[in-house]
């Protein structure tokens, strides 16, 4: 028999984490179903940006977020969601495992994932010099030589940023053109500080302990070079596995799902938050607030379904 819960969050990232504290201070019956434990933002060596730290360990920053959660007796399952389907008031999930489990609203928080290169040494070097975040890891590489791998807004957008901090920015890209925008494409070509390295891919990331260097391939000639380098910052995009929620909820081009102001889906009951939305920003202290407010519609969401009427303040559970 199926598991019943007031609500269940899809994803154990910043945004699935911060609306699980939420949702179980509002004495809702709340499960987290996800695969690990912090999405992208544990992979971060530090973060430096999220209010309260002045530089913290993306991992351990995420553990506190999971305890505050479980100290509100938030549950956590370990599992990959398959299939959803509304049923009357309740959703229904099924999983991996062959598990199912009830709910009368659901938070859709399991994030993007970086497209990776897929090369020799990528995974092992992830969070030792390999990152896909400029925002979060750039200043860990102040005065240090570093590379960023894309050809679109945000590679040039990282190139630029970089470019101010390190002391030298390789920019490596498999066409002869970026994809860009015009002005953000003539401020890199002008920065004396970035080297353009046009039709080169990627082939290997070396090191030891962290970073040291790449191979990159002529995507013509096949000549190679090796770049010694402290860092490699990964730009050529995210993806959304959006098969278990394809025919539930509206997703835009980019297979991003549509939220209103209040984190509300195209389907009621179905709310949805952080780095899988349309949100433009994808930053922990946002996905986090996301997070929050998504909890918090769900909440007045539920009250609505068992008829109980009132204000919403975050009080804790009494």
């Amino acid at each position: 028999m199926a598991e019943q819960y007031d609500l269940i969050i899809i994803g154990g990232g910043p945004a699935g984490l911060t609306a699980g504290i939420y949702a179980s201070r509002r004495n809702l019956k709340t499960l987290i179903l996800t695969k690990d434990i912090g999405g992208q933002a544990s992979s971060a060596s530090w973060v430096e940006n999220y209010p309260g730290f002045d530089k913290v360990n993306g991992y351990e920053l995420m553990q506190k977020f999971q305890k505050q959660a479980e100290k509100f007796a938030c549950q956590f399952k370990y599992e990959e969601i398959v299939k959803i389907e509304k049923t009357n008031n309740h959703f229904q999930i099924k999983t991996a495992h062959n598990n199912e489990y009830l709910s009368l609203a659901i938070i859709l928080a399991f994030g993007k994932t970086p497209s990776n290169l897929q090369v020799p040494g990528e995974k092992e070097f992830t969070g030792k010099g390999v990152a896909y975040c400029a925002t979060c890891d750039g200043p860990l590489f102040k005065n240090k030589i570093v590379a960023v791998v894309g050809g679109g807004n945000s590679a040039l957008e990282s190139a630029d940023y970089l470019a101010k901090i390190a002391q030298k920015v390789f920019l490596i890209h498999r066409r002869e053109e970026f994809r860009g925008e015009a002005i953000l494409i003539e401020r890199i070509k002008s920065d004396p500080n970035i080297e353009l390295k046009l039709n080169k891919i990627v082939t290997e990331i070396k090191g030891d302990k962290f970073v040291k260097g790449m191979v990159i391939e002529d995507v013509k000639t096949k000549a190679q070079e090796e770049l010694k380098l402290d860092g490699i910052f990964i730009e050529i995009g995210h993806t959304v596995d959006a098969t278990p929620i394809k025919e539930l909820v509206k997703l835009n081009e980019n297979n991003e799902i549509i939220i209103d102001e209040q984190c509300q889906t195209s389907l009621a009951g179905v709310l949805a938050a952080g780095d899988v939305t349309n949100i433009k920003f994808k930053q922990i202290v946002i996905s986090a607030a996301e997070g929050a407010k998504a909890a918090l519609t769900a909440y007045k969401y539920i009250q609505d379904i068992k008829g109980v009427k009132g204000a919403i303040f975050d009080w804790g559970k009494k």
